[in-house]
């Protein structure tokens, strides 16, 4: 059985996670939902690992990794950066900035389920022929 192992890692205080990563967690298990039963029939098991971060590991934060492998290393011409986060401002009561992923000249802040879904596709690709 093959297998794809999706985490997502996430800043959260007190069970609250910001706009952001909520918005990114939706996307996440709604694709891993759906890329299970795609998947599936072809004999691969996708699993989603959710990992809390504490506050000193907020720029690791709304991360997501396929089979280790972080989003942006996946995806062809993606990259990282981070902008102000007014809701991790809220969280952790100071000024805070969050990761933002760049693909295609377009910054994302939440992360869709489109990219999601492209960088397991590529994924499962390279690894499953």
């Amino acid at each position: 059985m093959k297998e794809l192992a999706i985490e997502w890692r996430h800043y959260e205080k007190e069970g609250a996670t910001c706009d952001r990563c909520a918005t990114t967690g939706t996307s996440v298990r709604d694709v891993v939902s759906e890329l299970g039963k795609e998947l599936g029939v072809r004999g691969v098991t996708v699993t989603l690992t959710e990992t809390i971060l504490p506050e000193e590991l907020m720029a690791q934060s709304n991360m997501i990794l396929f089979n280790g492998t972080p989003l942006e290393a996946i995806l062809d011409n993606a990259a990282t950066d981070n902008n102000a986060c007014p809701s991790c401002s809220c969280l952790t009561g100071s000024e805070t900035s969050c990761r933002t992923v760049e693909y295609e000249g377009k910054t994302y802040e939440e992360i869709p389920g489109e990219l999601i879904r492209k960088a397991a596709y590529k994924v499962i690709r390279s690894n499953h022929g």
